[in-house]
């Protein structure tokens, strides 16, 4: 009676296989964790960004409500001085002297200006900077606050695009 022959190293095949397999799902799970911190960093900055520039927002319309604000000259169709760095550098104040992670303290600019289809109000437009870790990081907002009398309305948007 014959035997069968001995399949002999093939065992070593199998295990480098297997071996390689496992470091290639290793190396796939380290790259994503990576890439899920970097993620989170970057969140973690445009969320701190946005809160302060927020809240420096909040503080603005009050001082501009209460009429303690610097507010630039009225301008008579929507100012636009918030765009250009000069102007927003020159005329913003920091009514936060420093916000907790962030590389700058956030700032605020007051306009004032006259809509041309209700010249009996008042309208400011107030655009806010807020930082995160890092000067790059930046969240803009912009709140339109327009005074007729005794009553008071709200518009807030959202810069998508740094102006400079």
């Amino acid at each position: 009676m014959k035997t069968a022959p001995h399949v002999r190293g093939a065992a070593l095949p199998i295990v480098l296989l297997i071996s390689s397999m496992m470091l290639i799902t290793s190396a796939a799970w380290f790259e994503t964790s990576l890439a899920a911190a970097r993620v989170s960093a970057n969140l973690r900055d445009t969320l701190q960004a946005f809160h302060a520039a927020d809240s420096v927002l909040t503080l603005c319309a009050r001082a501009v409500a209460a009429g303690t604000a610097r507010v630039a000259s009225a301008v008579a169709s929507e100012p636009t001085g918030w765009r250009l760095e000069s102007t927003f550098t020159a005329g913003a104040v920091t009514p936060i002297a420093v916000w907790p992670g962030s590389a700058m303290a956030p700032q605020c600019l007051a306009e004032a200006w006259r809509p041309s289809t209700r010249p009996e109000v008042s309208a400011y437009l107030l655009t806010a900077r807020g930082f995160g870790r890092t000067q790059e990081s930046q969240a803009w907002v912009q709140l339109e606050l327009v005074v007729a009398g005794s009553t008071t309305e709200q518009h807030w948007r959202r810069v998508t695009a740094r102006p400079f």
